[in-house]
């Protein structure tokens, strides 16, 4: 009986270091590939906003990033620019994708005008927010996020007081 329990236990045991070695091969995009590069497509399409990230991979839990936004059409939207750090945490079990919650800072320029108020006042506000979102990698190292935030500008404004930050990006881990 001990012996039984003895080989039993060697192969359990054995049979996780084959586990662990496959599973390695199984997420190639997971090694030595610290980088990413996305581009926001909702921005693009529906506010005509090119909206470009950058993102570190720290650890399997956690990344940090910038994301840079311009406005391409001025006479649609009230946004100017967007300068946007970002540190986002992984609840996955997978290397830095899966559900994250993310904290940025945003530093906005924008035209301060209400409904009904027509000043077209250029300002320059400091938002503080969190999102929340989920990222795909492929075996190749493509990737798709889904991303939706809110915070809270800091600056005095009259009708900026809340900025969104919304996404659909694709980009590419390398």
């Amino acid at each position: 009986m001990k012996k039984i329990t003895l080989l039993l236990l060697l192969v359990f045991v054995s049979l996780q270091f084959v586990a662990q070695e496959n599973e390695g091969n199984l997420y190639p995009q997971d090694f030595d590939k610290k980088y990413e590069v996305k581009v926001n497509v909702l921005t693009l399409l529906a506010a005509k906003w090119l909206d470009v990230s950058y993102e570190r991979l720290l650890d399997e839990e956690s990344s940090f990033g910038a994301s840079a936004t311009i406005n391409t059409d001025s006479d649609e939207t009230d946004l100017n620019y967007a300068i946007t750090p970002y540190y986002r945490r992984y609840f996955s079990g997978k290397f830095a994708r899966g559900f994250f919650v993310e904290g940025f800072g945003m530093l906005f320029s924008a035209k301060d005008d209400g409904v009904f108020d027509y000043n077209d006042e250029e300002i320059t506000g400091f938002a503080l927010g969190v999102s929340v979102g989920g990222k795909f990698v492929s075996a190749k190292g493509f990737s798709t996020e889904l991303l939706l935030g809110f915070g809270r500008n800091f600056l005095e404004s009259k009708n900026n007081e809340a900025v969104a930050r919304i996404g659909v990006s694709v980009g590419y881990r390398f």
